[in-house]
């Protein structure tokens, strides 16, 4: 059974991230338009699980065979979406010295990937949103310590109100 822990803001998270996407990129950097750290890792400041979230970003469907394949070749597996459409997600298959991350691929037309961005930066700069967002994350894990759905469905609604006002602020609504 796994723990939920949520960890203050550590600043080597990024760096974390950093360091994987240096891995990545000699191997699908020339068809790939970008990768993107995503999630709670990616806000300074903001309390997490440390787990590194990010997104490896495509034009389109066109490319993701070629990337899958190399991707592939240096021990991830595809897992489909996993329910989520446009995400596609991937896992190591062999161990690597990196902490825990989950990896996706997404089209830049991905609505999943887009609110996760929109989501990523307001929280970087709306100060009070970010605290309120760790305060409800500390309290869920503390809760629903050994049930990840309880804690995911605990912050569906915080997340969902913050991307509204994200979107009014960008004129997006």
């Amino acid at each position: 059974m796994r723990t939920i822990i949520v960890e203050s803001y550590n600043p080597a998270w990024p760096e974390e991230f950093n360091r994987i996407k240096a891995y990545l990129l000699p191997y699908i950097g020339d068809i790939i338009i970008d990768i993107a750290h995503v999630g709670s890792t990616s806000v300074p400041g903001l309390a997490a699980k440390p787990i590194i979230d990010f997104i490896i970003i495509i034009d389109s469907y066109d490319v993701f065979p070629e990337v899958a394949q190399r991707l592939r070749k240096i021990g991830y597996e595809h897992e489909g979406d996993l329910g989520i459409p446009m995400r596609e997600c991937f896992k190591r298959s062999q161990p690597d010295d990196f902490m825990d991350y989950h990896m996706y691929v997404c089209p830049k037309y991905s609505p999943e990937m887009k609110r996760q961005i929109l989501f990523r930066d307001y929280l970087r700069t709306h100060e009070k949103a970010r605290n309120e967002y760790a305060n409800l994350k500390q309290a869920l894990s503390e809760v629903y310590r050994h049930d990840i759905n309880a804690y995911t469905n605990g912050k569906h609604d915080f997340i969902e109100n913050v991307l509204k006002k994200a979107e009014l602020e960008q004129g997006l609504l």
